[in-house]
């Protein structure tokens, strides 16, 4: 685990980024030559790296974005989804997480559990307390199954009304079947059992045709059991 330390490897977590949201996940992005996924706001991020043992190649992925790098950004990517008018005073303690991703041949656990720790320590050693994030979740079906773990989540993990946020491009889940099985995708699961909110119903975004979550996530709410892998 490390942090990208120049331009080079910065572009190490584009290309897997790349490779795992346009080329596998068919996400509609700019076309470019090199194939990589780059946004305005990867010049203001710290990103975290995790690379195979003997290959070294990058295998996952986060991007942060914190407080004081937002404020010279102007923006949070969130603020592109949603109303974040009700977060704002938290902004010095709060940092934003995003485009994760991990190869797709090393999805057993071991890289989410590192790249989460890696985030872990980056929160303590700068004395940060939130983070917020969209946790995005694939429409393939049309929607139904993102509607239908959205009716599950506003039943289950719905932050308090004071941190509840507005899409500015809201998924239809009203025209959609909310009542199947389901459950949510790794990541996002893995967020709830850490002690994650929802702060409200999912934004839709075109451009990777996912229904995007925002998650936030106070430090100090990881339950002790798995404090004791992430806060040591």
């Amino acid at each position: 685990m490390s942090w990208a330390q120049d331009e080079n490897e910065i572009r190490e977590a584009q290309q897997l980024r790349y490779k795992v949201f346009a080329e596998e996940m068919g996400a509609h992005l700019i076309s470019n030559y090199e194939k990589i996924d780059k946004d305005i706001l990867d010049q203001y991020c710290d990103h975290l790296l995790i690379r195979d043992t003997e290959t070294l190649k990058v295998i996952g992925t986060y991007r942060v974005l914190p407080p004081q790098k937002a404020k010279e950004a102007g923006f949070y990517y969130s603020d592109l989804e949603f109303h974040l008018d009700r977060l704002m005073h938290l902004s010095d303690k709060m940092v934003e997480v995003g485009r994760s991703c991990v190869h797709k041949d090393f999805r057993t656990g071991g890289v989410i559990m590192a790249l989460w720790s890696g985030l872990a320590d980056y929160m303590k050693k700068n004395n940060y307390e939130v983070m917020i994030g969209c946790a995005s979740v694939p429409m393939g079906d049309g929607g139904h199954y993102a509607a239908s773990l959205a009716k599950k989540i506003n039943a289950l993990h719905l932050s308090p009304l004071e941190y509840r946020v507005t899409p500015k491009l809201p998924l239809p889940i009203h025209e959609l079947d909310q009542d199947l099985n389901v459950e949510p995708p790794a990541l996002l699961k893995g967020y709830l059992r850490l002690g994650a909110k929802v702060c409200g119903d999912p934004a839709w975004d075109p451009d990777f045709n996912t229904a995007d979550f925002l998650t936030m996530f106070f430090l100090k709410d990881i339950p002790p059991r798995y404090a004791k892998h992430f806060l040591v």
